[in-house]
């Protein structure tokens, strides 16, 4: 990883019920993104990334999912990279 800011942060994922099977799949597949639970119609994530702007973007995207209600960044936390 090169040497900067390592950015991570947690979010929520509201979705209509019938939904949340579909859209777990697709937030899994995502680059950086993790999933760590929920319940039927909530999943909870982790995004990885080197700026705050990319989990904006990641966040954004996971947004404009179909059968996505809101997604709501809850924490994010950022330190130095070690070469």
């Amino acid at each position: 990883m090169p040497e900067g800011r390592w950015h991570v942060s947690s979010a929520v994922v509201n979705v209509a019920a019938e939904e949340r099977e579909p859209v777990r799949a697709r937030v899994e597949a995502l680059d950086g993104v993790e999933v760590h639970g929920g319940d039927a119609t909530r999943i909870i994530i982790t995004i990885e990334g080197t700026s705050t702007g990319e989990l904006g973007d990641r966040l954004t995207e996971i947004n404009l999912m179909p059968g996505v209600l809101v997604a709501n960044m809850v924490f994010e936390h950022a330190e130095e990279t070690e070469d």
